[in-house]
């Protein structure tokens, strides 16, 4: 990099001696409107090469349109169009199969940015024609013309087809194809080289693509043919997902203080500019001047690089990238400009003003188209490429092959008027230029392609990035192509390496309205702004994304979890309440603890079964309670450990049909003490209630409704296992899911029903008297059952996973232990540590005392 700086400086030496020791002579500002190659077929050539300006408008007194302080500036880089049309033509009248006998000349004008000198320059050369077409026997010179070559300005164009139409003249256009000349009403014989752009937007929008440009501006002129590429960009892009970050439209009239253009420029690094040569110059200047340097530009334009006494280093368009038409590359037009200089083509007037500015030649004295002092080896192929290219330009190769299409058509033309009637000695072609015509639609240029199949073919294109740092060096390297008839996929070609970007880039530019959403995050749009402008929202809970730039993040599978990322869904563990868990082991602990306790319980009735306590309130009915309190106990390690059907079924059955025979057998005991305290009156029914033990028949038939209840529930809809992959996260937990809620809060339902039946028969017998009467105990023991099933209910719908099997053991546990101690609590209290009140003694003087203290009556 720093050898080409030091190489850039050290050629700006002589420009910076020159500027202060050159003085620009007379001669260079001379020019005339026209020159002339002679020829026997004459071509009108119709190029934009110098133009007049002035500043202060100080008109001539005598001479209309005319100033006094007019200045002409030169376009040098448009001298390529007067070379190519030279070169073509020589080639022609050096090939002896094509127009033999016959030369091709052109009669140059220059055409100026305003409708009346390109008007004026048309009309002196048609009217020298019309002319000859009225006196057809006047053979001054013997010239004789074919056709109009016009451009590079589709403007121009159509001035001067306007005026051809009337005439039926040909004309052929070299610059960008225009829709509007193509009308054949209004352009009945014009005819264009270049191809459509039919594929120009796809191979713009490709390469924004490729490098995943998502937030582009654009730049197009304000007339029909920018409003019908901005469709079509709209389209594309709106087709990839591709925003518009601003369009700007250029005005017909550019002017500098236009501040409102420029505008929200800093808004993207990247920026298309769509347009020909004559609408982008101003624009183009403008960009130059402002050093624009973070931008990438890509244009369907080849810039040209204006040569401006700046010395800046950087530049606004290093970087660019240019769509261009692809042509094969012409060597021999490279070695035709190697021979090209004034002494060899004395009639081009701007030869001498090349080799004058650029050579320092100098002017004669005598006669300002010839020079004095040159360099022997002066050849335009020496100078910088961004002021004089030899490689062949677009407008260059229409040109070209426009050149060649007519001078086809002539040929054609000759020999069917040779196949009709043969010439006589001295005599040539005698034609009407509008004869052209029916030749030109037809014939074949090189390659064998037809003036309108050129218009109408998918075109290739070359990619060219330019390099312009340090500012002057002005190369065009192709970087790549695209063809739209190649298969999808492999239509763009790039070889990213060779690719040098703006000089504030390191590597390949960004160009995004919002940061990319890396994976674990999606978009939310921004409300009011486009699609590509968006915040980052983490994906929802259970939910990942494992690409960039996501819409919605993809919900994982029941059986996987979200990590903590968020960007990959990884398998969840199967889990239980188990007992190597410390919540399952504590309450397969406490089970196993109140069932061994129910059985010492049971051992000590056993023991003491003599005992009045124990005899009181029906000694085999305790009994009875005891080991069903055990089974109970017991029932609930079918909860504990992984879920099988068979342990799902035996859950709610062994639980329900333990509970009813505990709560049946409650029940009994305590209408056993109502019973008992009636019997002392006088009646049949509660004696043989009493005598038959009939309380004791409530605890089968009890069960048996609870069996039923169960058999209907097991039969329609039983318990099967279930999965809970919500209520853990990362686990899939296994439980027993209920089958039916009905049958569960039926079975419930009629335990709650014993329980509250107990509870008012054991609340009735409250105050009878008797020495163990346990009627208090056993109403308390009823309410706290109660209570706790009753709390269970909004738990067991509010609670999910292990925590619901867990409520459910806890609730069984906390209700039979209710019913262990608040039943057999005092009892083996006075077993146990009040023996002297568990003997009939006792209870003798107990009585004694009871009825001394009674009133008498």
């Amino acid at each position: 990099m720093f050898s080409w700086i030091f190489i850039f400086w050290l050629l700006q030496i002589p420009k910076l001696v020159s500027a202060f020791t050159f003085k620009i002579s007379r001669c260079y500002y001379i020019i005339t409107e026209e020159f002339h190659h002679e020829g026997d077929f004459m071509i009108g050539a119709f190029f934009p090469l110098h133009t007049f300006y002035t500043e202060k408008k100080m008109s001539h007194s005598t001479i209309p349109y005319k100033y006094l302080d007019g200045y002409v500036q030169y376009n040098f880089k448009n001298y390529q169009y007067i070379l190519a049309l030279q070169f073509a033509i020589e080639e022609i009248n050096g090939n002896p199969n094509l127009l033999p006998n016959i030369s091709l000349g052109f009669d140059f004008y220059n055409v100026r940015f305003t409708e009346k000198d390109t008007l004026m320059n048309a009309g002196i050369w048609l009217t020298s024609h019309v002319h000859k077409m009225v006196f057809p026997n006047y053979t001054c010179g013997k010239k004789k013309f074919t056709a109009a070559l016009t451009g590079s300005s589709w403007m121009a164009s159509a001035q001067i087809g306007t005026l051809l139409h009337l005439f039926k003249f040909p004309q052929i256009t070299f610059g960008p194809y225009e829709p509007i000349l193509s009308d054949r009403g209004q352009y009945s014989s014009l005819y264009q080289m270049a191809p459509q752009d039919t594929s120009l937007t796809l191979a713009i929008v490709s390469l924004i693509v490729h490098f995943r440009w998502l937030w582009v501006g654009l730049i197009l002129p304000d007339d029909h043919k920018g409003n019908k590429i901005l469709s079509d960009f709209r389209e594309e892009m709106e087709r990839k997902r591709i925003c518009v970050a601003f369009v700007k439209m250029i005005p017909a009239t550019w002017t500098s203080y236009f501040a409102k253009f420029w505008e929200n420029m800093d808004e993207t690094n990247v920026i298309i500019i769509y347009g020909d040569i004559d609408s982008l110059e101003g624009l183009m200047r403008n960009i130059g001047q402002r050093l624009l340097t973070w931008i990438v530009w890509v244009m369907n334009t080849e810039h040209h690089v204006l040569e401006i006494s700046d010395y800046f280093m950087l530049d606004s368009f290093h970087g660019s990238l240019i769509f261009k038409h692809h042509y094969r590359e012409n060597s021999d037009f490279t070695k035709f400009i190697q021979t090209v200089n004034p002494k060899n083509y004395p009639e081009d007037i701007y030869l001498p003003k090349l080799w004058y500015f650029f050579f320092k030649c100098s002017f004669s004295d005598i006669n300002c188209h010839v020079l004095d002092n040159c360099q022997t080896n002066a050849s335009l192929d020496v100078l910088p490429s961004h002021i004089f290219d030899v490689a062949m330009s677009e407008e260059s190769t229409s040109i070209y092959n426009g050149v060649y299409a007519l001078a086809h058509s002539l040929h054609e033309m000759r020999l069917q008027q040779l196949q009709i009637q043969p010439f006589e000695n001295g005599e040539g072609m005698v034609f009407f230029p509008w004869q052209l015509n029916t030749f030109l639609k037809d014939i074949e240029v090189r390659k064998n392609r037809s003036l309108y199949w050129r218009q109408t073919i998918d075109v290739e294109y070359d990619i060219l990035n330019l390099w312009n740092l340090p500012k002057g060096l002005g190369l065009k390297v192709k970087v790549g192509s695209f063809s739209a008839n190649a298969p999808q996929g492999q239509q763009l070609s790039l070889s990213e390496q060779m690719i040098q970007w703006p000089a504030i880039f390191s590597e390949i530019p960004q160009s995004v309205c919002s940061e990319s959403c890396q994976s674990g995050f999606r978009k939310v749009s921004q409300e009011g702004k486009a699609i590509c402008c968006y915040n980052c929202t983490p994906c929802a809970e259970n939910e990942i994304s494992n690409e960039t730039d996501v819409d919605q993040c993809v919900k994982c599978p029941e059986s996987h979890y979200a990590n903590t990322e968020r960007n990959n869904c990884l398998q969840k563990s199967v889990s239980f309440l188990a007992y190597d868990e410390p919540l399952g082991m504590a309450l397969a602990s406490i089970a196993l603890c109140l069932s061994t306790i129910t059985v010492f319980v049971i051992g000590i009735f056993l023991r003491h079964r003599d005992t009045p306590i124990v005899k009181a309130n029906n000694q085999g009915l305790s009994f009875i309670l005891l080991i069903t309190l055990t089974f109970c106990f017991l029932c609930t390690l079918n909860f504990i450990g992984q879920p099988n059907t068979s342990a799902c079924i035996l859950q709610q059955t062994t639980f329900a049909v333990a509970f009813t025979m505990a709560l049946a057998t409650v029940l009994a005991k305590a209408i056993t003490v109502v019973l008992a305290f009636k019997v002392s009156f006088p009646g049949r029914m509660v004696r043989w209630l009493m005598l038959s033990r009939g309380p004791n028949y409530i605890i089968p038939i009890c069960t048996l409704i609870q069996l039923l209840l169960c058999g209907i529930w097991m039969a329609t809809y039983p318990p099967f296992i279930d999965q809970d992959a919500h209520t853990e996260h990362g686990h899939i937990i296994l439980l027993c899911n209920k089958g039916s809620a009905v049958a569960f809060h039926s079975v419930l339902g009629y335990l709650c029903f014993l329980a509250l039946g107990s509870y008012t028969m054991a609340f009735l017998s409250r105050n009878l008297p008797d020495t163990f009467n346990e009627s208090k105990f056993l109403s308390f023991s009823m309410l706290v059952f109660f209570c706790v099933w009753v709390t269970f209910l909004p738990v067991y719908h509010s609670t999910n996973g292990k925590v619901l099997v867990a409520m459910e053991v806890f609730s069984i546990l906390a209700s039979s232990s209710a019913l262990l101690v608040f039943i057999f609590g005092p009892k083996c209290y006075i077993i146990l540590l009040r023996p002297d009140k568990n003997s009939f003694n006792h209870i003798r003087r107990k009585q004694h005392t009871r009825r001394k203290n009674s009133p008498k009556i």
